[in-house]
């Protein structure tokens, strides 16, 4: 307690701190540079998705997308804007929302900074999920979804039912990941193995982790879960930041440890899941989202709000930065994410190995 409170009043004298009194008398504690990022961030997200917007084999000058986004604009911009490339960019936004949200609550959980979707293999899961469904049942786009859903709950159960042993240690969740990880890619080649060539050729797309194509269907449920999780999360920030120091001082500050972590980590299979099945398995957004806007707000705890703006900045700026290097629709946006991703993770396993922490 007395740490925190000096860490407190260290980054209150620092100027990154603020104390406001509301008119019934509560003291509110509000981190200035935090909120500066996040706004920042926000900002920075917006003018992405105008100028990949207008990005494609039919250019549209930003003002010309902020026209007819406020209703101007000709009958074909109209539609280009509003039904073709809209849903895409709003689905970009909320995908990428949800795996910094639920890459930062893995992050914090496990305290890890590897403890990310992508090494836990949730990622892997939800494949599964989709690939069973294409290659043994040639389902549908929407029973697909509904594949990569169910495959990233159950994945997401079984680590959590594995790594238990009177509560659940961080480096126990990350290395039964790992491990499940490893299965489940193991049985997804195998169901490469076993699919014809169009159902492998389906399945790799889908595999790669894109935006292309998608349109309103894919944006109302995801509205609708993070409408209901993102809120929930928040309000259990408290409790998840004082995990942070233990179960033990978090038990005798009155935290429900395990009711928490039980209630985070749902949310976070969820958030991560839905953010599969409707993009694909879109690589390290949600172990580089999180570390980043740590970085940027140099503040303790973990930075849930700060993580999933960083995250929704991350993927439209990744799928602007494809289409206007290689096209429209030529580079999937996963594989910008991948190479990114990739070379963050090798940076921050160095940075850990060399300060003795792994």
């Amino acid at each position: 307690m007395k740490s925190a409170e000096k860490s407190a009043g260290k980054s209150a004298a620092r100027g990154t701190a603020r104390a406001l009194r509301t008119p019934g008398g509560l003291s509110v504690r509000v981190d200035v540079r935090a909120v500066t990022v996040v706004v920042l961030l926000l900002v920075a997200a917006l003018a992405a998705s105008v100028l990949l917007i207008g990005t494609g084999d039919f250019p549209i000058a930003a003002g010309d997308v902020l026209k007819t986004l406020l209703g101007g604009g000709d009958a074909g911009q109209q539609f280009i804007v509003n039904e073709l490339r809209l849903p895409r960019v709003l689905v970009g936004l909320l995908v990428g929302a949800s795996l910094g949200l639920g890459g930062a609550l893995f992050q914090a959980i496990s305290r890890n900074p590897l403890g990310s979707p992508d090494i836990l293999g949730l990622g892997q899961g939800a494949t599964a999920g989709a690939l069973v469904v294409i290659v043994l049942f040639s389902g549908s786009a929407s029973e697909v979804t509904m594949g990569a859903l169910v495959g990233g709950l159950v994945t997401g159960l079984s680590i959590y039912v594995l790594a238990w042993k009177r509560g659940v240690h961080g480096y126990r969740l990350v290395l039964v990941g790992i491990g499940i990880s490893a299965i489940v890619t193991a049985v997804n080649g195998y169901l490469m193995t076993k699919a014809d060539l169009v159902d492998a050729s389906r399945a790799l797309v889908w595999m790669t982790g894109s935006l292309s194509g998608r349109d309103w269907a894919q944006v109302w449920p995801l509205v609708a879960l993070c409408a209901v999780l993102v809120p929930l999360v928040l309000a259990n920030a408290r409790g998840l930041r004082m995990m942070e120091m233990g179960d033990d001082i978090s038990h005798a500050l009155g935290v429900r440890v395990e009711r928490v972590r039980m209630l985070l980590m749902v949310s976070a299979v969820l958030l991560t899941a839905a953010a599969t099945a409707a993009a694909g398995p879109v690589s390290f957004v949600a172990l580089t989202a999180p570390q980043l806007a740590r970085r940027l707000t140099r503040s303790p705890g973990p930075n849930l709000l700060p993580s999933l703006c960083m995250g929704a900045a991350l993927l439209v700026t990744a799928d602007w930065v494809s289409q206007r290097l290689f096209g429209a629709d030529q580079l999937p946006v996963g594989v910008v994410t991948g190479v990114v991703g990739g070379v963050y993770l090798l940076w921050l396993l160095v940075t850990e190995r060399r300060a003795g922490r792994i």
